[in-house]
């Protein structure tokens, strides 16, 4: 492993650790008053940007475009529909 693809690992894993952090924060904003449903939002969005980043860096889908559109696209399906169902009120 080059030296380069070790640095491309540590920003990938440092933008993991930020993500992390802004998804507790929109979670813990429920508490504090915050709408749940756009924490909810919020939360598998930056969920989204994590799997894409995983996919592309950790798993090497970046070298393979092709493939990484195939797998963003069920991604965005996967939480759209998620999405959908979260956001249909309960009776």
């Amino acid at each position: 492993m080059s030296v380069m693809d070790k640095l491309d690992l540590t920003r990938a894993w440092l933008a993991l650790l930020g993500l992390s952090v802004l998804s507790t924060v929109a979670a813990a904003a429920i508490s504090a008053g915050f709408d749940a449903r756009v924490a909810g939002v919020i939360v598998m969005a930056l969920a989204l940007m994590k799997a894409r980043l995983i996919l592309s860096q950790y798993l090497g889908l970046a070298d393979a475009p092709s493939w990484r559109r195939g797998f963003n696209a069920a991604l965005i399906v996967f939480v759209l529909i998620a999405l959908g169902l979260y956001l249909i009120p309960s009776p």
